[in-house]
Formats: structure tokens, C-alpha cells, sequence
């Protein structure tokens, strides 16, 4: 089966919309990617989180084959994002963004990942997208976001 290496943000969010609101659910760029992912290919996550990430958050890229060999859990808190949604869901303020330990993420790639064929970048700065390139050992199909 072919693998696909996810690296980015791992979060948890505060989100109001018009119709509710929902704090600390699970977000991040490399989350919602893996989890969609997870459907058709072997997926590995690569990312930080602060030890107040739940369990029920880990339990749940696990249920889904999700490989958390790259995911790291730091001293300190998650990385947080809160916002409030516009009436028709495509506009949004962010009320804060809480770098926390994603602020000193440094992607480092277990061995098992480096030959995979296919690579997403989540939203991390474009310098870590860099070095997690130089870390593969072949030239993966590689999508980013920016």
C-alpha cells in the first residue's frame, strides 16, 4: 500500500458559528488532512503537541490506522486557534492564535517515513517545509499549503 507523509499543525480549537460553539476540538492542518487521507492510503502524522493533548484526540487518528510514530508530545501546552464564523461560514475573524509548542517545531521524520512517495506539507513556515524535503530520501510527489 502506498504511504503518505503528513507534517503540520496539530491543534485545539475554539470555533463559534451562528450555530454554537465548540471548545478544545480537535484541529490543525495535518490532523484534517490525515484523517481524510486515512480512508484510501497508510498515513503518518508528524507533528507536536503539548501534554495537555487529550487522549481521546490520539484515540482517534488511532482508530482511524493513523501511524503517530512521528507525532511528538512536548512539555507545555497545544498549539490553539480560536475564531467565530460569519452567518454564511465563509468568512471568519480569528479571535486568538496560541503558538505554544508548535511555536519551536522542528519536524524531524522517523526513518520508516523518509521513502515515501507522497508528502503534504501542512501550514508550517516555508523554511521547515525545506527541511522536511531535505530529509526525504527520494523525490516524493509533494503537496503544500501555505
Amino acid at each position: 500500500m502506498t504511504q503518505i507523509v503528513v507534517v503540520g499543525s496539530i491543534a485545539l480549537d475554539s470555533v463559534e458559528t451562528p450555530l454554537g460553539r465548540r471548545d478544545n476540538a480537535l484541529g490543525g492542518s495535518s490532523t484534517y488532512f490525515s484523517l481524510s487521507s486515512s480512508h484510501y492510503t497508510k498515513t503518518c502524522l508528524v507533528g507536536v503537541a503539548g501534554t495537555d493533548f487529550p487522549k481521546s484526540a490520539i484515540d482517534l487518528l488511532q482508530k482511524y490506522g493513523i501511524d503517530l510514530e512521528g507525532l511528538e508530545i512536548k512539555d507545555g501546552k497545544t498549539f490553539r486557534w480560536g475564531g467565530r464564523y460569519k452567518s454564511n461560514m465563509n468568512k471568519r475573524d480569528t479571535l486568538y492564535t496560541e503558538l505554544n509548542v508548535f511555536e519551536n517545531f522542528q519536524p524531524s521524520l522517523p526513518p520508516s517515513y523518509r521513502k515515501s512517495p507522497i508528502l503534504f506539507l501542512g501550514n508550517i513556515h516555508p523554511e521547515l517545509q525545506l527541511q522536511v524535503l531535505q530529509q526525504m530520501e527520494n523525490h516524493p510527489l509533494t503537496a503544500l499549503d501555505t
